[in-house]
């Protein structure tokens, strides 16, 4: 048997079991679309983290939880004859096909960023107004940003070098250094929005993708400062009783680690 018969029968097991859950538990027979989205929003999380960890069977089990949802959400579709597992698949297959004309057409493409460009181009003539209309209002801030710049990269609307774009964070720095010496706090916050902005739109340029960076910082400062708190425990100590002199010991051990 090959894998792909294989693919295909583990698909309809999970489309069975859905059916039976679906039918016979009292907890997966209340859920509906509005129950299960913030659930399958910590799911997306739990898949970044794993990825972020490059966490292999993490991966694998969470890609498992996040096919349930899209599952589960189909079911729940087909309850009222509104659409099915095979409309979800088939839609994005149509979709993929038709903004891949450089595979399924004609069209030919000499890189990535004309990819990009044609994917623009082709959802415009699809009807939407703005290349912004597929950025989540509910996306994070941060993540929105690259995505914001992302969008509007791809219909031409950017910086030609780097060195522009750091020139453009320097001269946001500069705004926002005058706008604290000034104290306005309303302008404070604006400016800083727009360094912060800025500093997103350059991490593009040099291919890197600010919230996984941010992320990464997050778990480094996490971990060094769990060292701390092991090392005052030790000492039988209270961070709060310590120097900053003190903690700066053991926070530069666990730099050194």
């Amino acid at each position: 048997m090959n894998s792909r018969t294989l693919q295909l029968q583990s698909f309809e097991r999970l489309l069975n079991i859905m059916d039976d859950l679906r039918e016979k538990c009292p907890w997966d027979k209340k859920q509906t679309f509005e129950s299960l989205r913030h659930l399958t929003i910590e799911e997306t999380y739990e898949l970044g983290d794993a990825i972020l960890n490059n966490d292999l069977h993490e991966i694998k089990k969470e890609l498992g939880d996040l096919l349930l949802h899209i599952v589960f959400y189909a079911k729940i579709g087909s309850e009222t004859d509104s659409f099915d597992i095979a409309d979800v698949c088939n839609g994005i297959c149509e979709k993929l096909i038709h903004r891949h004309p450089h595979i399924y057409g004609d069209v030919e493409v000499k890189d990535e960023e004309e990819v990009k460009q044609n994917w623009e181009k082709l959802k415009l003539k699809e009807g939407k107004k703005s290349v912004l209309e597929g950025v989540p209002a509910s996306l994070p801030a941060l993540v929105k940003a690259s995505r914001i710049q992302d969008k509007v990269k791809g219909v031409g609307f950017d910086w030609e070098e780097p060195h522009q774009v750091w020139d453009k964070v320097q001269e946001e720095l500069q705004e926002f250094q005058d706008e604290v010496a000034a104290g306005d706090q309303a302008r404070i916050e604006a400016e800083f929005g727009d360094v912060l902005f800025s500093m997103i739109n350059y991490a593009r340029f040099l291919n890197v993708n600010p919230e996984d960076a941010l992320e990464r910082t997050n778990k480094k400062f996490i971990k060094r400062f769990q060292y701390l708190e092991s090392k005052a425990e030790e000492l039988n100590k209270s961070l709060a009783d310590m120097t900053l002199a003190e903690m700066d010991v053991f926070w530069n051990e666990a730099k050194k680690l």
